[in-house]
């Protein structure tokens, strides 16, 4: 019997990773963010169809697990479904959170605690076969400590505020060279504002070194481990995972933290896929 061909899905708010694969080899595409917070069923199809499916050389997939932002909810959830089952009609179709993604990739079958640290920012208790726990997110308002989001405001906060010192505003201004009016019209008026405040987080990591840039990385990064990594006692006797451009660029300061409250920093990885394509492959 040959190989099923699987397709599999990790999608934040900024962007998709897509990974097919029979076991045999695997071929790897990206398209635009699949939120259900931001897009409809018909948007998220329309995507696929534009920006995926031209690179897919009209292979089908059997089946499709589909890891999101935003598909934990069950209205989410079907939204998604919808528009993946109307892409490829006779796949079987699985649509889950991409926390689960992250565990299942950074774990496997192991028990840990594992965060995402990308746009947005999530973390849970992973007893090796489920979510245990899962502190709630609040989304990029009202909470996502340690995202991009995040450290992005962080950033605009300082500019706008004149907190900068000479040398650090005149570095923003050289990089963007934007204005206030502007910077609030994206914030305030514009689509996707998430992504528009994780976009100024890569100046973080262009000027590590400079005491400001140090602060914001370190109280935002202990923001997340105070209000999430703390409030599960497990963090004290198993592997810390994390996942996420965040974490992945600013590992050191992870480590710090770790090493300052005694906790086992584990796994670190930039994206899931890997670990997810393996988990697949894996299964019949």
């Amino acid at each position: 019997m040959p190989s099923k061909v699987k397709l599999v899905a990790d999608s934040g708010s900024t962007k998709t990773e897509w990974c097919l694969t029979d076991g045999k080899k695997r071929q790897t595409w990206m398209t635009q963010g699949l939120s259900p917070y931001f897009l409809t069923s018909v948007q998220i199809e329309e995507a696929i169809r534009a920006e995926l499916l031209p690179q897919m050389d009209d292979v089908l997939p059997d089946q499709v697990y589909f890891y999101g932002t935003g598909c934990k909810a069950e209205n989410n959830v079907k939204l998604v479904h919808k528009a993946l089952h109307t892409v490829w009609p006779k796949a079987k179709v699985e649509v889950t959170h991409d926390l689960m993604g992250a565990a299942r990739a950074l774990c496997g079958h192991e028990p840990g605690i594992v965060s995402i640290l990308g746009t947005g920012s999530n973390s849970c208790y992973y007893n090796g076969k489920e979510i245990e726990k899962n502190n709630p997110g609040l989304g990029f308002i009202l909470g996502d400590e340690g995202s991009g989001a995040y450290l992005g405001k962080k950033v605009l906060q300082y500019y706008l505020y004149d907190t900068f010192d000479g040398d650090l505003r005149y570095r923003f201004d050289q990089k963007f060279g934007i204005q206030r009016d502007e910077i609030l019209d994206n914030v305030y008026r514009k689509p996707l504002p998430n992504r528009y405040l994780a976009s100024f987080t890569p100046f973080l990591a262009e000027n590590r070194g400079h005491f400001m840039v140090e602060n914001i990385l370190e109280d935002s990064l202990n923001e997340f481990f105070f209000n999430h990594l703390y409030k599960y006692r497990e963090s004290w006797t198993v592997p810390l995972h994390f996942t996420g451009s965040v974490a992945f660029h600013f590992r050191d300061v992870l480590e710090t933290l770790c090493n300052l409250y005694e906790l086992q920093l584990g796994r670190v990885l930039k994206n899931p896929m890997d670990g997810l394509a393996l988990y697949h492959e894996d299964q019949d």
